[in-house]
């Protein structure tokens, strides 16, 4: 049955959410990243790896989220796959904004909770998605 249509409308409507909550999230973050070097004494030295980070992540969202819709539209594993690929690295990244920047507000555990909640479940949807595609 040619007709079958195996694209994942779930899949779909979660890479657009993250897209807009990424947004949010990177435009909070950056505020607080600035608003604690303002704070605290956060030395330059930690500041500089603080915020390569966070726009290492915004570089690597852009091609996650477009390979994520490709992908799935497509119904082709591959893009999917990278896309995939490419949510790892962003979870790392996440993690070390969770766990490793200097300072650490009860706002970055909210945020950073939020987008590896989102991560995890748009993984298990791709997941799912280039299984439906494969078989």
């Amino acid at each position: 049955n040619n007709s079958s249509q195996l694209s994942s409308l779930p899949l779909h409507i979660l890479l657009y959410v993250n897209g807009v909550y990424y947004i949010f999230y990177f435009l909070a973050t950056l505020a607080m990243i600035i608003y604690k070097s303002q704070v605290f004494s956060y030395p330059d030295e930690f500041l500089a790896p603080d915020l390569a980070v966070l726009f290492l992540m915004a570089i690597l969202e852009v091609p996650r989220l477009y390979l994520g819709f490709k992908g799935n539209l497509t119904e082709a594993e591959a893009p999917l796959g990278l896309s995939l690929g490419l949510t790892v690295g962003s979870v790392l990244l996440c993690v070390y904004l969770l766990l490793w920047q200097s300072y650490v507000l009860w706002a970055d555990v909210l945020l950073n909770a939020v987008l590896l909640a989102a991560y995890g479940l748009e993984s298990g949807l791709k997941v799912t998605a280039i299984a439906a595609f494969v078989s």
